[in-house]
């Protein structure tokens, strides 16, 4: 049965690998809405940091993205009545989304994270942009043309004048723990790819369920198997609001954006907003934790913001 797509959503056009043509003014929505999406994931950093202290990584990314699932869910629900039934024909690709954006991307990013310093982890995360757009190109032909490789280049700057200044910051030796956090670079990316494949055909919200679904359910057998952390269900509430934040706004929330974008701006022009989330952390850091401020931070700032203007305007 084919799905429905939601109200308000733009015609998806007849080739699978470009991202649908809209007006201005909903580009600019689209633009605005994932900036606030990149908002909510910075300030996620520091609440899994804090939660990562006080259990297991496997346990925590199951609860959280169990919760995800019951978000996806309640609105397929209130949508339709029902839950939506993917075609067979999308079964392969809905599995590999799931194996790479959620299972992967989490034991990846949390393991890796255990290993290395944040600044390294910091800069690894903001090459994500560059790597979808050179999977973008390689899948869809994509041409990388020079405006969209400056905003790049840009942002990557603003992001590692921000990170290399600030106090008690240094790169150290590469390791285990780095090629981890890029295997969840990677792996987010390809999964990227793959969500603008099936964006073209099927609405975001069942993309989304059925993507987080499987992933949970794999990240639920791997906590069993590895000792499910019982002290999570006796935690207390501060504890708890930081899980409900990472799984409900952060990751649902977050995460229908994302893929909503995804299908209207494209792989390689959503990613180059990745950059906001390591400066959004750091703001929020300095705004609620009483970090020290640099001017540094407004200097990426402004890289960011021209970064992003270069890569993500349409040209004709």
């Amino acid at each position: 049965m084919k799905t429905q797509a939601p109200a308000g959503a733009a015609p998806a056009p007849v080739s699978a690998d470009t991202p649908s043509p809209v007006s201005p003014a909903h580009n600019l929505r689209a633009q605005l809405v994932l900036t606030a999406a990149m908002a909510l994931w910075g300030l996620n950093i520091p609440a899994v940091r804090v939660l990562a202290g006080r259990f297991d990584f496997t346990t925590l990314a199951a609860v959280r993205m169990f919760f995800t699932c019951c978000v996806f869910a309640a609105l397929a629900l209130r949508a339709g009545g029902r839950l939506p039934r993917m075609p067979r024909r999308h079964w392969p690709l809905l599995l590999a989304c799931s194996m790479l954006m959620v299972y992967g991307n989490q034991v990846f990013f949390t393991s890796g994270m255990a290993r290395t310093s944040a600044t390294n982890s910091a800069l690894i995360v903001a090459l994500g942009p560059l790597v979808s757009s050179l999977l973008a190109a390689i899948a869809f032909r994509e041409r990388l043309a020079l405006p969209r490789l400056a905003g790049i280049a840009l942002g990557l700057a603003g992001v590692a004048g921000v990170i290399l200044h600030r106090p008690g910051a240094g790169v150290g030796a590469a390791g285990l723990g780095d090629l981890l956090v890029g295997a969840s670079v990677l792996s987010f990316a390809l999964g990227g790819v793959l969500v603008q494949r099936l964006a073209r055909q099927l609405d975001v919200l069942s993309i989304s369920l059925s993507i987080y679904l499987v992933g949970t359910a794999l990240l639920m057998l791997h906590a069993a198997l590895a000792g499910f952390d019982q002290r999570i269900l006796s935690s207390g509430w501060q504890s708890w609001s930081l899980i409900l934040f990472s799984g409900v706004l952060a990751s649902a929330v977050g995460n229908l954006i994302w893929n909503r974008s995804i299908g209207i701006l494209g792989i390689s022009r959503t990613a180059l907003f990745l950059n906001w989330v390591p400066l959004f952390a750091i703001a929020f850091a300095v705004a609620f934790l009483g970090e020290p401020f640099s001017w540094w931070l407004l200097f990426g700032f402004g890289c960011v913001v021209c970064g992003t203007w270069l890569g993500a305007m349409r040209r004709t």
